[in-house]
């Protein structure tokens, strides 16, 4: 059994409002170490959206159009310690683009690249993910079965699609588990949890945890289109 990461939001009640502190409210969580004082597993890392200099919300979301994302992960919620920083190293509208994982110093950890679907000869979108001192890890997103009958009943989805707009009825996702290889052995599995949330299953001893924190932050920017990307909301 390995361990698993994943990335949640705040649960707010009927009656409660956001935080006013100001905390960080999106987590990374994680299945192991050693519970708090109410019993729960303290989160991993807290993911934090950063806005182009001199820009908000609106000017992220016409950057990373083209690709681009950029994250801080706090090792908590009031920003008092980084954790991980992920910056964009290149960017191309609908094409390629890779990331950079730097450490809380700036010191260089890992470059994640996501190369999209249909580009390329590349029927499936592929992440590639290069810890420093390890092998590349490479996954394609979906199996190739799953993505044949999700496009086989496309025209049945469109017509569903059109029906929930207005006013009822679910579209199926796209295929999204994805398992990394690295010499010819899987080392992680992004497949659906026991919740609603998708959890990356680690299966080699070898990770950083601050790679594997950004990879689920990435992977969470990059929900597709029928997803919602915790990057964009009003308050990440």
């Amino acid at each position: 059994m390995g361990r698993f990461l994943w990335l949640s939001g705040q649960t707010l009640g009927k009656n409660e409002q956001p935080p006013q502190d100001g905390r960080v409210t999106w987590r990374i969580r994680v299945s192991d170490g050693t519970p708090g004082p109410d019993g729960v597993l303290p989160p991993l890392a807290f993911p934090e959206r950063r806005d182009p200099p001199g820009g908000g919300l609106d000017a992220y979301r016409a950057a990373r159009k083209d690709g681009t994302r950029a994250f801080t992960l706090w090792a908590d919620p009031h920003r008092a310690q980084v954790f991980a920083h992920v910056v964009t190293k290149s960017a191309v509208k609908s094409g390629p683009a890779t990331y950079e994982v730097l450490g809380g110093a700036g010191e260089p950890l890992a470059l994640i690249t996501r190369e999209p679907a249909l580009k390329g000869g590349r029927v499936r979108t592929r992440w590639t993910v290069q810890q420093a001192g390890a092998p590349p890890a490479v996954g394609l997103k979906g199996r190739a079965f799953w993505w044949f009958m999700w496009w086989l009943i496309s025209p049945v989805q469109l017509a569903i699609a059109v029906a929930s707009i207005l006013g009822g009825g679910d579209i199926a996702r796209t295929p999204r588990r994805t398992k990394w290889r690295a010499d010819n052995r899987v080392v992680l599995d992004f497949q659906s949890g026991s919740g609603s949330a998708f959890e990356l299953e680690v299966l080699a001893d070898w990770w950083d945890d601050r790679v594997l924190a950004a990879l689920v932050a990435l992977l969470g920017s990059h929900d597709g289109w029928l997803g919602s990307q915790w990057d964009t909301a009003s308050q990440s």
